[in-house]
């Protein structure tokens, strides 16, 4: 190997690449709507890859030594590696993201327990692979060697590590019996092999392998003792051999390096690669000398890269200075637990100056993506010199975390007292079989109802109106008169195109946790911490930082008007309390348990208030069940209890002839079909297009005997549904399950959807259904 520079004293593993301003998504919708052509794409593209390199120089890290990572990618890192190995030709990068009139769109599912979506790898055991594409290189060169005659930056790439990238794909349509992605492991290692010998010869110091599979048994399931651990030796055996290579950091975030048996920290100490960044945040530190580690790096990964709290910097400088003695590491440095793309830009980017209601102290207690650099330098320049040279910065944090604790509203009394005071009464619901013939006898619908999951097309218009409002340029009867139009043409369209059970469409939200954060006491929201959940779509999480309660009804005025207008039923819409923690930036001062029954609480009051003014269906969703699913299968049950306990205790109240839909999409549901069982609601709508209909039987072969709505419609892809299409779906459901419990609906909201396109869809969905329905 030729000499190259040690590892840096600090860096981060990831950053988020949407933009400061969300550069990112304008600049993709843009070329999609065809405004602007590839090459200014790309032209855009690439200035803000350099930007963002600059600026993290800016806050502190090293420009020449590979301290910035270059994590950028167009849409999704893990589309990114297929295209790099040609599984998916570059030409058709959007294709296989979006879908278009010749192929639906990739699978796209959770990114580990995170609210980040992935697009999901088809591979078979004739699927070409390759060196085929070398944008990490061309990346790497254009911060190194930049155009526009500026400063350089040296960067570390950033791609997903073979291991990882082969447990997260699936067997490809046709494979044969029995095949597994794993089984290509040699041919992706040796596209693999060429990649680092590119990165090499263009003067990469380091590059970033990133392994987030080996923490997770949920990703290594079905997988014999021993076997990822053999995976792993092999793999990273045949990458330090090759000649001329960039040094190998191999970052495993989201858990603790050890799966199963396998102890796959002593596994990559054994091998040649020169540094491993673990996560010290939801993962722990060895507690004796690891064998091999003498001569490799640690990466300590004590910044949190998935929430947004202000780290306890002396407490963290302390367990980094031990390290080194504890785990025997040639070295210590300090890093993020995972990339920063799970967090806001900036807080300095937000106004707090308490004019929108939010307490000007939470700024303080705040770190977002530039904070936790600096949080991150800091702890590397204490490292190095010592905890008196950074004695202000330690002192600062330490002040912040005090006046949190302190803080009115962090600890509510009667709040914390009504969550102890629950039993099991308040999450048991009459028997099924009695609410499913009370329910019968007030709904009266027909075999295989229509409906939608609950979000209409969010039109410019209804944006601007709501928009307006916020800020005080429309008085509040402007407002309302704005959303109650929307809502009556929302109700005449679904009426007019025959849908079963209507939605009101939701016009006066912003999004689907947010709406909620606004109204509950114990969240505050942001006016542009934007984060990325896949491609051009960004999320503002709100903060929960205070004990939960509702001051008053939140749903009631909007869903009581749609109904007043059809003799149809119209779903009341709520946001269920594990998916409202998952989809926010959650307290880390107490037990997720104990917040979700604080939300559980405030829901059931909302649950209550829309019964008794007559609501006769109820959904609650709760997409994100799955994803705050523990990594590791011995943490599970406990989350498993108490996530479906608090969505019981949220509909607990309702009585036998409401009907209690739920929603949940984009996860593997296989992992948690008991648990949605368990949430014994009434009717349970869930994705099913991109996984072609997998999840039905296995319903069904699990004991699921309740209503299921299998979505026949990916809201994800502009592509419109052919009736045809729809038709095939539902006639595979209706097969795999008993017909009477089977609904006809999309797979998620319509939010982000056209009008043309939606109406286009749902006429489809209805004709399918009555296709469908007439052969029962």
């Amino acid at each position: 190997m030729p000499s190259t520079p040690a590892f840096p004293g600090g860096t981060i593993l990831g950053y988020p690449r949407i933009g400061r301003r969300r550069e990112l998504k304008r600049a993709l919708e843009a070329h999609w709507s065809g405004r602007t052509s590839a090459a200014e794409l790309a032209e855009t593209l690439a200035a803000l890859r350099l930007a963002t390199a600059r600026h993290l120089v800016a806050l502190g890290l090293d420009a020449g030594d590979g301290s910035v990572p270059g994590s950028f990618s167009p849409y999704d890192h893990v589309l990114d590696a297929a295209v790099l190995l040609g599984i998916e030709p570059a030409d058709r990068y959007f294709a296989a993201a979006r879908g278009d009139a010749t192929r639906p769109p990739l699978e796209m599912t959770k990114w580990f327990d995170t609210n980040y979506h992935y697009l999901v790898p088809e591979i078979g055991p004739g699927t070409p692979v390759s060196f085929a594409d070398d944008a990490p290189v061309r990346w790497f060169t254009e911060a190194a060697q930049p155009a526009d005659g500026g400063a350089p930056v040296v960067t570390r790439p950033v791609v997903v590590g073979p291991v990882t990238f082969l447990l997260l794909a699936t067997a490809a349509p046709g494979a044969p019996e029995g095949f597994r992605p794993l089984d290509r492991l040699d041919d992706v290692v040796t596209a693999y092999g060429e990649l680092l010998a590119a990165l090499g010869a263009a003067g990469a110091p380091w590059v970033q392998l990133d392994e987030p599979a080996l923490v997770a048994d949920t990703a290594t399931a079905g997988l014999a003792p021993g076997e990822l651990a053999a995976a792993v030796e092999r793999a990273y055996g045949s990458l330090t051999a090759v000649a001329g290579r960039p040094q190998i950091l191999v970052a495993a975030p989201y858990g603790d390096l050890r799966t199963g048996d396998d102890d796959l920290l002593a596994v990559l100490a054994a091998s040649d690669v020169e540094a491993i960044a673990v996560d010290l945040v939801r993962g722990e530190a060895p507690s004796r000398p690891v064998p091999g580690l003498a001569t490799t790096t640690l990466v300590a990964g004590l910044i949190d890269g998935h929430n947004i709290w202000r780290a306890d910097l002396a407490a963290h400088l302390d367990q980094a200075a031990a390290l080194a003695a504890t785990t025997g590491a040639g070295a210590v440095t300090v890093g993020t637990s995972t990339s920063l793309l799970h967090v806001p830009h900036d807080v300095d980017d937000e106004t707090w100056d308490g004019t929108d209601g939010r307490d000007p102290r939470l700024a303080a207690w705040l770190a977002f993506a530039d904070q936790k650099v600096t949080e991150v330098v800091t702890l590397a320049n204490g490292l190095r010199h010592g905890a008196d040279a950074v004695g202000a910065q330690l002192a600062a944090a330490s002040a912040a975390l005090a006046d949190r604790a302190a803080a009115a509203g962090v600890v509510v009394p009667a709040v914390r007292d009504r969550a102890a005071a629950l039993g099991d009464d308040d999450a048991t619901r009459a028997p099924y079989a009695e609410r499913a013939a009370a329910q019968a006898d007030r709904l009266r619908l027909p075999a295989l109802p229509t409906t939608t999951i609950g979000s209409f097309p969010q039109t410019p218009q209804i944006r601007a109106a709501r928009n307006a409002w916020a800020r005080g340029a429309a008085t509040d009867a402007e407002y309302r008169t704005a959303m109650r139009d929307e809502i009556a043409a929302v109700i005449t369209l679904q009426e007019e195109l025959g849908l079963d059970v209507l939605v009101h469409g939701e016009p006066e939200r912003n999004d689907m946790v947010q709406y909620f954060a606004e109204q509950l006491d114990g969240f505050a929201v942001t006016a542009g911490g934007w984060v990325q959940s896949y491609g051009s779509r960004c999320v503002r999480p709100p903060i929960l930082w205070g004990d939960v309660s509702r001051p008053a009804p939140m749903t009631v005025e909007w869903t009581s008007y749609a109904q007043s207008l059809t003799t149809r039923p119209v779903k009341g819409m709520l946001t269920g309390p594990v998916t409202i923690l998952a989809w926010s930036f959650v307290r880390d001062d107490l037990p997720l348990a104990d917040v979700a029954a604080q939300v559980a609480l405030a829901l059931r009051d909302e649950v209550g208030d829309l019964t008794a003014a007559g609501t006769a269906v109820v959904q609650v969703d709760e997409p994100a069940l799955r994803e705050l699913l523990p990594l590791r299968r011995a943490d599970q049950p406990a989350y498993l209890a108490w996530s479906v306990r608090a969505f019981r205790v949220a509909t607990g109240g309702a009585g036998p002839d409401v009907q209690v839909h739920t929603h949940l999409c984009y996860s593997d549901f296989g992992e948690v079909i008991d648990a949605i069982d368990g949430l014994d609601a009434d009717v349970t709508s869930l994705e099913a297009a991109r996984s072609r209909m997998e999840i039905v039987p296995e319903l069904h072969e699990a004991g699921y005997a309740r209503g299921i709505g299998p979505g026949v419609w990916d809201i994800h892809s502009p592509r419109v549904p052919t009736t045809a299409e729809v038709t095939e779906q539902l006639t595979l459901a209706v097969r795999a399950v008993d017909p009477a419990l089977v609904w006809a609906n999309p797979d998620c909201g319509l939010k982000t959807r056209g009008y043309e396109e939606t109406t286009a869809s749902l006429r489809n969905l209805v004709a399918a259904a009555h296709a469908v329905r007439a052969t029962l």
